[in-house]
């Protein structure tokens, strides 16, 4: 089993317990977001599929991060290599207005 963070436990960046720092602990380690994030825009890819995506990722980063996210429940193997599955599909829409929220944060921050 691989070790993720848990809801009720503490994680990093909080002692908690709280679901949410859960989320975030999972989501801010190196490429994870991003993994999730490909996966949902352009759908299932295989292993170097995903790597050629994902652009600097490592193997050995992708992989672990792989692992991470199926037993997070949010990733999946399938016929077609890995894809989200609907949990990792309805965080991915959450995201969505979160990525809008960051363009126009963006260009506030350009306008300084």
């Amino acid at each position: 089993m691989i070790a993720i963070p848990l809801p009720g436990q503490p994680v990093r960046g909080s002692k908690s317990g709280e679901p949410i720092m859960a989320v975030f602990d999972l989501l801010g380690r190196n490429w994870a977001m991003g993994i999730l994030w490909t996966l949902n825009k352009y759908g299932p890819d295989t292993f170097r599929g995903l790597q050629e995506r994902c652009g600097s990722v490592s193997p050995t980063v992708l992989n672990k991060r792989l692992k991470e996210l199926r037993e997070a429940g949010l990733v999946e193997r399938s016929d077609d290599g890995y894809r989200a599955t609907a949990m990792g599909e309805e965080l991915y829409g959450m995201l969505l207005p979160l990525g809008a929220w960051s363009q126009k944060w963006a260009e506030v921050l350009e306008r300084r």
